[in-house]
Order: structure tokens, then C-alpha cells, then sequence
């Protein structure tokens, strides 16, 4: 992994427990490296402005960690980005109390900024559907990728860097399913909807014509360093395929489709706790942000079926 080099006016101020800590969040956690490398510039950050009073980051006190949040709203960031940085102070300096480094932690009696949690970006399911008609229309390799990629991740709700990074062997259930490597190695089975099977049936063939006889154990192979199709070049192609059919692209990503999958799921029937298995959230409250979907289905749900909305109605109307 690559690490950062900081200079800093205070030449002890990150201290030697920072490679440490990223190195126990990939090797115990199974924290990617997106994730590793943003709790390490999150702790260099507060290791800066520790600077100021030559005080490391080890040696950090309740009431820099306080300062710092300060400093933080006084620069205009708001409570989502101090929340996310006091966690990564936390699970610092957890770590530190946990291997003796420190006897205390600086971080146990202070309180999370409060933030408002807003709705998920999400696409209609027209604009999904338009989406998908345009991709089909699309001929040749890349475009049965396209047309793959983008009936997978509406079909399951993946993920970007979970569907970029399907190896072949995720394919189970004569590919009716998908088995799939999530957030801290976690696997989670998730269905296929047949235009979806179908999409990647149809790329499979590309696929091994591209990769040839020196073989890949990607579904969606490249010659990136990686070896398979990056996020930064899906999510460019989704963007072409947006002003390709007629949608704005600021408002297309894969995250956005990510939200679509889960909104048209509950719009449509399904249950909470299936939605946040196929997501893979760990926690339901982290799906709950997509019951706003549920209100007005649930309302239809009480009109037409409890009995005090029924008895309510004028005789003759429909039930």
C-alpha cells in the first residue's frame, strides 16, 4: 500500500502509530484502500493542526480533539464531515488504549455533531428505464459490457466498487445468482433479475473472446493495474450514456443507481430487511433512510384495508 509522505513544521506531530493503525484497518478489518486512505488523511489532517502547539497526534488531549471540531465548523465544514472525522479519531485512538499506547481515550465523552440525515439521490423509474433502453442500443463488446454493468447494479443494488470488482467465479446458481465479497469481507447472496442474467449471458462471450487463452479471473476485465474495469471509467461511460439519453449527467452515478435498486424495490412491494440484505448494509438503520419511498404505499395499504378506513366509504365504491 502506498503511504503518504507528510512534512509538517513539527516533524513529530503524525508520530510512528499512524501506519500502524492504516495497516490494522486493511489486514484485521478488510478495509479497503478508498477506506484506509481516507481515515489516514483525516488523521494527518487533525496531526497538522495539532502542530500549531506541538502536540502529536498520539499525545492529543480531549480538548484538541474539541478544538478541532471547533475549527472545523468555524471553517464552514458541516456536521457530516466533523462526524466523519471524530470516527476516524475514535477507531485511532481506540486502537491506541486497546495496544497500551495511551490509558486513555480523548474521544469516549465527546458527542457526535448532530446532522440531518437528507434523502438518497435517486432516478425515476422512467429515467432508469431510458437508461437501460439506450445501453441496449448499444452494439459490439463495449456495449454489452455497458449493458451488463448497468442491468447488474440496477438489478442488485451493488456497490460500484463491488461490481467493477466481480471476479468470474461470483456467478453461482447457473448465474442466477451473484456471490458477492462486500465491506469487511462479508459475502452476501444476491438475485438476479432475468434481464439481468440475460445481459450478462449475452457479454460472457465478449468477454472470453477478449480475454483469449491467457485468461482472467474477472467478469469485467481490462488491462487496468487492477485487472478488471475501475470505478472512475464506469462511472465515466454512465455518464456518456446520461446526455446519450436525454438525462441530466450531474444526476447520474453509480451511487444514484445504487439508491434507484432500493427506492423501486420498497415502492414495489418489497420488505426493509430483504432491501438491506441485498445492499449489504450491516445495520437496518442505515437502510431506513429509504422508508420515505414506503409512505405513501403504506397509506394505500391502511385505506384499503382497515376496516375503519372501509367503514368510511359510501356503499358501492370500490374496495
Amino acid at each position: 500500500m502506498a503511504r503518504h509522505q507528510v512534512v509538517t513544521a513539527y516533524p513529530n506531530a503524525v508520530g510512528p502509530h499512524l501506519d500502524a493503525f492504516t495497516e490494522m484497518l486493511a489486514a484485521e478489518r478488510g478495509a479497503s484502500r478508498n477506506t484506509v486512505s481516507a481515515y489516514r488523511q483525516d488523521l494527518i489532517d487533525f496531526a497538522r493542526f495539532l502542530e500549531r502547539d506541538e502536540v502529536t497526534l498520539a499525545g492529543a488531549d480531549s480538548g484538541a480533539v474539541r478544538k478541532y471540531l471547533g475549527a472545523l465548523a468555524d471553517n464552514g465544514r458541516g456536521a457530516r464531515t466533523a462526524a466523519r472525522r471524530l470516527s476516524a479519531l475514535r477507531q485511532f485512538y481506540r486502537f491506541l488504549y486497546s495496544d497500551g499506547v495511551r490509558k486513555d481515550d480523548p474521544t469516549a465523552g465527546i458527542d457526535s455533531p448532530r446532522r440531518t440525515r437528507s434523502l438518497p439521490k435517486t432516478l425515476s423509474e422512467e429515467d432508469v428505464s431510458r437508461l437501460l433502453a439506450t445501453a441496449r442500443s448499444r452494439r459490439g463488446r463495449v456495449g454489452m459490457r455497458l449493458r451488463a454493468l448497468l442491468e447488474i447494479i440496477y438489478a442488485t443494488g451493488l456497490r460500484v466498487s463491488e461490481l467493477v470488482g466481480l471476479p468470474l467465479s461470483a456467478l453461482t446458481g447457473d448465474g442466477q445468482f451473484l456471490l458477492v465479497n462486500g465491506k469487511g469481507g462479508k459475502e452476501r447472496l444476491v438475485p438476479l433479475s432475468e434481464p439481468a442474467y440475460r445481459a450478462v449471458n449475452e457479454w460472457l462471450p465478449h468477454r472470453q473472446a477478449m480475454v483469449g487463452s491467457r485468461g482472467s479471473p474477472w467478469l469485467f476485465p481490462t488491462a487496468a493495474a487492477d485487472g478488471h474495469l475501475t470505478r472512475q471509467r464506469f462511472a465515466q461511460l454512465l455518464k456518456e450514456i446520461a446526455i446519450e439519453a436525454g438525462l441530466d449527467r450531474r444526476a447520474v452515478s453509480p451511487h444514484v443507481l445504487r439508491h434507484a435498486f432500493a427506492s423501486h424495490l420498497l415502492a414495489h412491494g418489497a420488505d426493509l430487511r430483504s432491501v438491506q440484505q441485498m445492499l449489504g448494509h450491516a445495520d437496518i438503520s442505515t437502510t431506513q433512510i429509504y422508508t420515505h419511498v414506503l409512505e405513501g404505499r403504506l397509506q394505500r395499504l391502511v385505506n384499503e384495508n382497515h376496516p375503519l378506513a372501509r367503514r368510511g366509504r359510501p356503499r358501492g365504491g370500490k374496495g
